[in-house]
């Protein structure tokens, strides 16, 4: 018969000399496992006689049991000594400074869009938004482009694909769309983010993304627009330019801006112009308010009288202005930014730089910037 107490003994002093846990489910396996020592003298029971079984039964239970609680004992030691280990491996020193945590700016871009519509809703304007992606007759038709326009061309203006219901779509060429949204008198359930239509007297804001196909230092494919619309009884060109002037000296903060009006053609304007701010690009940065460089900010006119019937409303009573600003643009004068292409180019270098705070929430009351 197997000596049980010296297999114990020995057991026992392999346990105890176990220095890690894996050594020590070694021997588990050895002794407890499906083929171990002690589970092969267990299966032994079934061979034995009734009497014999009766006698080596309970010092085969005992020994099996007698190992695993000293197995057990063995690993909670080794788990203790290990997690010792590690608190004083991984100890850290609360007296030392925090590593540097990188922190989010707010882009350029929505820093200047806050700021417009923070300006503009001292005016009394209120906001108005619509989809990126239009119809032909609110992007084109309704704004009084005609047919073969070559803004209707693939070389200005990205289409998208024709649909399964034989529609064919664009990404938006301008907010002024939303114009037409704003003025209809719609019937169709919309999407809530989206304008419907009033009454008039209007005066609504449309900040948003516009895209076109053109790339250079002051042009990108996509860009960003804020629109303006005011429809009432009486309402003159210089309403207009009073409205641009008094916007623009109080987003630049300064005295110090000056503007020209020019003649321009828009199908959507009659008459039409384009107001332009003086700059100085001869260093490295742009700066207004000085210098003999001119730059395009803004478009803008009485509203055609085809626009407004286009959109249900009779030219001989009510009359308006639209005017649509470069954000980016206005961006780059005010904060001296001397390519727009840089705005897209997700260079955290060049964001850490011209990036804001987003506890600089713009507020004319305390500042814009």
């Amino acid at each position: 018969m197997t000596d049980y107490s010296e297999l114990a003994r020995t057991l026992d002093e392999r346990i105890a000399a176990a220095a890690d846990l894996a050594t020590l489910d070694a021997i588990r396996v050895e002794a407890l496992g499906k083929t171990g020592t002690i589970s092969e003298l267990l299966k032994s029971l079934g061979k034995m006689s009734p009497d014999e079984r009766r006698e080596q039964g309970p010092k085969i239970n005992g020994l099996r049991d007698e190992v695993a609680a000293h197995i057990a004992r063995r690993r909670a030691a080794l788990e203790t000594a290990e997690l010792d280990a590690r608190l004083a491996s991984e100890r850290v020193d609360l007296s030392l400074p925090p590593p540097p945590e990188r922190r989010g700016r707010v882009h350029p871009t929505m820093q200047v869009m806050d700021e417009m519509i923070a300006v503009f809703a001292e005016m009394g304007f209120s906001l108005a938004e619509g989809p990126d992606i239009e119809d032909d007759f609110h992007n084109f038709t309704a704004l009084n482009f005609p047919p073969k326009h070559p803004a209707r061309e693939m070389h200005d203006t990205f289409w998208l694909p024709v649909n399964e219901k034989g529609e064919r779509k664009v990404l938006r060429t301008h907010t002024s769309p939303v114009q037409v949204r704003v003025m209809q008198r719609l019937n169709e359930k919309l999407p809530s983010w989206i304008a419907g239509g009033q009454e008039p007297p209007i005066r609504v804001i449309v900040p948003g993304r516009t895209y076109r196909s053109d790339s250079d230092a002051t042009h990108t494919p996509m860009f960003h627009q804020l629109e303006g619309l005011v429809i009432d009884r009486d309402i003159h060109m210089g309403h207009l330019k009073w409205t641009l002037d008094q916007f623009i000296a109080r987003y630049f903060e300064t005295p110090v801006v000056e503007t020209r009006f020019r003649p321009h053609h828009f199908p959507f304007t009659e008459p039409s112009a384009e107001m332009d701010v003086r700059c100085d690009r001869s260093g490295g940065d742009v700066k207004i308010g000085q210098g003999a460089d001119w730059m395009e900010i803004v478009g803008c006119g009485m509203v055609h009288p085809n626009v407004l019937r286009n959109c249900g409303l009779d030219p001989d009573q009510w009359q308006g202005f639209a005017f649509g600003f470069g954000v980016d643009r206005l961006g780059m004068l005010k904060y001296g930014m001397p390519d727009l292409r840089d705005m897209f180019a997700s260079d955290v270098r060049w964001l850490e730089h011209f990036g804001f705070s987003a506890f600089q929430a713009p507020n004319p009351a305390t500042g814009l910037s």
